[in-house]
């Protein structure tokens, strides 16, 4: 048999020369596809080989096939087409209707097309030759080769052109009648416009038959790239990915076949997203709602995405969006009671919300949803109005579930975020969320991202909010595909969603839709936009709902009437009036959910009403614990240093030498992973710790080999993860805090590099940590360590600010301390997981302490002790102090060595560990000892506007009833947390020292 190539005869032979000498020369689809030749075609590729080598083969076949073909005038004046030009004799030569003839035996260039049959391997890409590349393998071509390949060499870049530009020219703009002229992909733009449409070529890798006439190619082409759904794709860097959806668009032209069923689903979706909007409108007139008119077409997108996903065997979905719309997918994706949400709407139960709650579209619920009989469980999370912040949030989540589940994979459950398109491109929390999509510590296995582009924001038009194209151009970064899809076509936003849902679970990536819609109101429906858009308001002034077009398109096709499309319409407003009618009764009340599900048994509310928890482990189980912690294998090249600092902390944990804070740290890891517990540590520097003090990972210092003594405490691998996290605080904080809210067992924390860093996350910690059990009712134990102390590194890498968590302090909604020796560490982690109380723990770490001689404790302290929220002086008598300083974290070493120094005996050091929640009874009785009127200072390191000053001038007057005059000592009042300078500073603290200790 002998193989025929066609006119890719030349580019085949290439090919297979480059593979003889070095098969990784070639791509892999090439290599493959020689491979499989090799075995049924040995002799053919043998004299392929030696045709490429000059043998003559190749001319012989093509002149066979074929004489010159001439490329000319059609009759009308036309010019030939650009380098087809006569060659060798070649004639120009018209048939009279525009096709075009050869002067040598008159064969149409469709017939020479048609007489040669192509084989390339599948998803190779045809090259045309050229005489530069010929020369090379030794093959002179003929004129009509040459041309052939050329002709043919045009319409490969006319397809790729069309998937690469297509969807510049798609019709996305439901405003927009008139989409943009495709000039870039015109015939005359490739040379073509003077070819018979009807000509036959090669079809390449496009999916489908392997050669088609040329108007036949076009046409498919536009349906599948620029009709009312434009996909950019053709930058994803996986060849694998990039092939696979191409053929998935291709082979349907980007259109799916719905079943009578389906269509039914989608028209019954819309009429609900409509019916529900107007009902508000109607029933709570001027009430704001952020409607989701003009994108209703987002309810049958999720309806399907909930379809599709449980036919992937997802088991849950996590969802995040910001207020448009959240009501709608509340009523009509999550299934929640309307009378609830009317109930909400009434607000005449004001007693119920004083002082707590939030408005209803910012409320999270969750729900069992039943997919023939598969059952999704969904989680819309609570959000303020803050947008993208949830974003991270959501992965956090997401991940979360999947550990509770063993799901490595992470097919599981799916994130889903729902976006605006002005946020999406102007917030930077997206950037940081989607930064980390595909690391190893945070990956989620790939997210649907959903943008409802109103082509607005608030106000703002898009030449004004972004500088790019596309509100999606974000997410090149990912190099994932984004289907921009016209919300006004329901069957399309089918066909993205599906291919969406398919293509995340097929290659866990995420993956983007942009639906092009409009907003029917303003920014909220008391809102007027016509001051600044009266352009665009003048045309949704005219337009048809999604659901009046989608109706009218059933109707045409002879699926429903007006009266049956009537009657859906009916039924959803009679089931309104009647839940509206419940939601009116006095003796409504609804139901509570928080609470339920894993959190069952966890409690939040005021501190004092829970007990503490026996944080205490046996001296003998600590010494067994130490020579686990601080093992590695035999093949194992520690680092030197890193063996030095193993040993001591062997011997500092088993009471060779006094510990310190890394040491005790890491026991209390080391003893909860040993009784069952989830520990997860993450932030910048986190496995090594910003300085030096943790070392939770070792690495080989010959092959960079990760081990972590922490995983092997138990028999099995210890669930344990300890993760450098990208250089992101805002991103990174939502994630941890979102882990924490399905993670109320475990120890979950987030580590700054320097304490101050928080400042970049800090609608994190308002709008979610402090804030999410006053405002939603929902718990979390997330664990913050902030490294805090003023020692002279300047302004930045001084103070975690500590008076903004304590002014965010109130209801007993978190837990803000400053501790001072490595048993509180030790006890306090413990404690944040034994204690069934679940509040955030916000820990002002240290840097200097982390090998202060002095800031020491015993193995005993561990075993035998607990957690202190204040430590009393133990060395000054109380009967002859004539002076009390409280203070809180290092600025206690600085006092005690000035104290001791100066031998002054009449002055007490009061260490106040948790500064909040403060307990008045603790504080009365650390006091009790000393007689009233005693001269009582709070010291800090921080200025007067700064740190725990205020909070504790506002708290211990009311507690102490003027029992002792209380006076501050701090640095003066400033702008800015510290001095600049090093030896500013030293001059600045002694002088800090002198005047409490004076």
């Amino acid at each position: 048999m002998e193989l025929d190539f066609g006119v890719n005869q030349g580019f085949v032979e290439e090919q297979y020369l480059r593979y003889c000498g070095n098969p990784a020369a070639v791509d892999p689809s090439w290599r493959r596809f020689f491979e499989t030749l090799a075995r049924d075609h040995a002799s053919s590729l043998a004299a392929l080989a030696d045709s490429a080598n000059g043998g003559g083969t190749y001319d012989e076949q093509v002149r066979a096939s074929s004489s010159a073909v001439s490329v000319g005038s059609n009759g009308n004046g036309g010019a030939p087409s650009s380098g087809a030009s006569s060659t060798n004799g070649a004639a120009h030569a018209s048939n009279g209707n525009g096709a075009h003839a050869s002067a040598g035996n008159g064969s149409s260039l469709a017939q020479l097309v048609s007489s040669v049959t192509g084989v390339l391997p599948n998803g190779a890409e045809f090259v045309p030759a050229t005489s530069h590349s010929t020369a090379r393998s030794g093959v002179s071509l003929s004129a009509d080769a040459l041309l052939v390949s050329e002709l043919q060499g045009r319409v490969s870049a006319l397809v790729n052109a069309y998937r690469v530009r297509g969807h510049v020219y798609a019709n996305l703009d439901p405003l927009s009648r008139n989409p943009p002229v495709p000039t870039e992909l015109s015939l005359s733009a490739f040379g073509l416009d003077e070819v018979d449409p009807s000509t036959l070529f090669f079809t390449g890798d496009m999916a489908g038959p392997t050669t088609l006439p040329l108007a036949e190619i076009v046409g498919r082409l536009k349906e599948t790239y620029c009709r009312t759904i434009g996909v950019e794709f053709t930058f994803m860097e996986d060849p694998e990915e990039r092939f696979w959806l191409q053929r998935k668009m291709e082979s349907t032209l980007n259109r799916t076949e719905l079943s009578n069923d389906e269509q039914l689903v989608l028209l019954t979706k819309l009429i609900d997203a409509e019916l529900f909007e107007q009902f508000l409108h109607t029933k709570y007139v001027g009430a704001k709602r952020f409607s989701l008119e003009g994108a209703e077409s987002v309810i049958p997108l999720m309806e399907l995405l909930i379809q599709s996903s449980a036919k992937h065997k997802v088991e849950e979905i996590v969802i995040g969006m910001a207020h448009r719309g959240r009501l709608n997918v509340l009523a009509n994706v999550m299934e929640k009671s309307m009378r609830e949400l009317f109930f909400a709407f009434n607000d005449d139960r004001p007693e119920m919300h004083v002082g707590r709650g939030d408005v209803k579209y910012h409320m999270g619920f969750s729900s069992d949803r039943f997919i023939e009989n598969t059952k999704v469980h969904l989680t819309l999370c609570f959000n303020p109005s803050h947008l993208e912040w949830v974003n991270p949030v959501v992965e956090g989540r997401a991940r979360a579930k999947c550990d509770r589940k063993g799901d490595a994979t992470r097919g599981s459950v799916l994130p889903l975020v729902i976006h605006g398109d002005a946020a999406f491109a102007g917030q930077g929390v997206v950037a940081e969320t989607l930064n980390f999509s595909r690391l190893q510590g945070y990956t989620t296995g790939g997210t649907v991202h959903l943008v409802i582009n109103n082509q607005i924001g608030f106000t703002t038009s898009q030449e004004d909010a972004r500088s790019s194209p596309y509100c999606t151009d974000i997410t090149r970064m990912l190099r994932c595909p984004v289907f921009h899809v016209n919300g006004e076509d329901p069957e399309a936003v089918a066909q993205v969603v599906r291919l969406a849902c398919d293509f995340r679970q097929q290659f866990a990536q995420d993956v983007v839709i942009d639906m092009y819609c409009y907003r029917r109101y303003g920014h909220n429906e008391a809102d007027e936009p016509r001051y600044t858009q009266p352009v665009m308001y003048s045309l949704i002034d005219k337009q048809p709902s999604v659901r009046e077009m989608y109706v009218r398109r059933l109707q045409e096709r002879g699926f429903i009437n007006s009266d049956q499309a009537e009657a859906i319409a009916t039924r959803r407003r009679d089931q309104m009036e009647a839940e509206l009618l419940e939601a009116r009764r006095g003796s409504y009340v609804p139901p509570e959910y928080s609470m339920g599900g894993v959190w069952r048994g966890y409690k939040g509310g005021p501190d004092i009403d829970c007990p503490e928890a026996d944080t205490s482990v046996p001296i003998e189980r600590l010494k067994e614990l130490a020579k686990k912690v601080t093992s590695y294998p035999d093949d194992f090249e520690a680092n030197p240093k890193a063996k030095r600092f193993l040993k001591e902390r062997y011997d500092r944990a088993t009471g060779e030498k006094p510990l310190d804070w890394g040491t005790a740290e890491t026991l209390a890891y080391g003893s909860l992973l040993e009784e069952g517990t989830r520990v997860r540590l993450s932030g910048q520097d986190a496995r090594r710790g910003t300085f030096s003090h943790r070392h939770a990972v070792l690495f080989d210092a010959r092959t960079g080999r990760r081990y972590m003594p922490l995983m092997h405490v138990t028999p099995e691998l210890s669930k344990i993860e300890v993760w450098d996290s990208p250089l992101s605080e805002a991103g990174v904080l939502g994630f941890e805090y979102g882990y924490s809210l399905d993670s109320p067992d475990a120890l979950v924390i987030w580590e700054a590099q320097f304490g101050d860093f928080a400042n970049t996350a800090q609608v994190t910690i308002d709008q979610f940590i402090s804030s999410s059990e006053d405002k939603w009712h929902r718990l979390n134990g997330l664990v913050m360590l902030l490294p805090h102390g003023f020692e002279g590194q300047g302004p930045e890498h001084s103070s975690a600010r500590l008076e903004r968590f304590l002014a965010l302090s109130a209801e007993d909604n978190m837990q803000v301390c400053n501790l001072t020796t490595p048993a509180q560490i030790f006890h306090a982690m413990r404690r944040q997981v034994l204690r069934t109380y679940r509040k955030p723990l916000v820990i002002m770490s240290p840097k200097s302490l982390l090998r202060h001689p002095d800031a020491s404790s015993t193995l005993d302290d561990l075993a035998n002790g607990s957690f202190q929220r204040i430590i009393p002086d133990k060395v000054v008598d109380p009967k002859t102090a004539r002076r009390v300083i409280m203070c809180s974290g290092k600025v206690y070493y600085d006092l005690l060595a000035a104290r001791t120094v100066q031998k002054k005996t009449d002055i007490a050091l009061i260490r106040v560990e948790q500064l909040y929640p403060l307990q008045p009874q603790h504080v009365l009785d650390v006091l009790k000892p000393y007689k009233q009127g005693t001269d009582l200072v709070w010291v800090q390191e921080e200025p007067w506007n700064s740190g725990a000053w205020f909070f504790m001038n506002a708290r211990l007057p009311r507690i102490l009833e003027g029992r002792y005059p209380l006076r501050g000592v701090t640095r003066a009042e400033s702008a800015s947390p510290a001095t600049g300078s090093h030896s500013a500073h030293k001059l600045e603290q002694e002088r800090l020292i002198e005047e409490a200790l004076r």
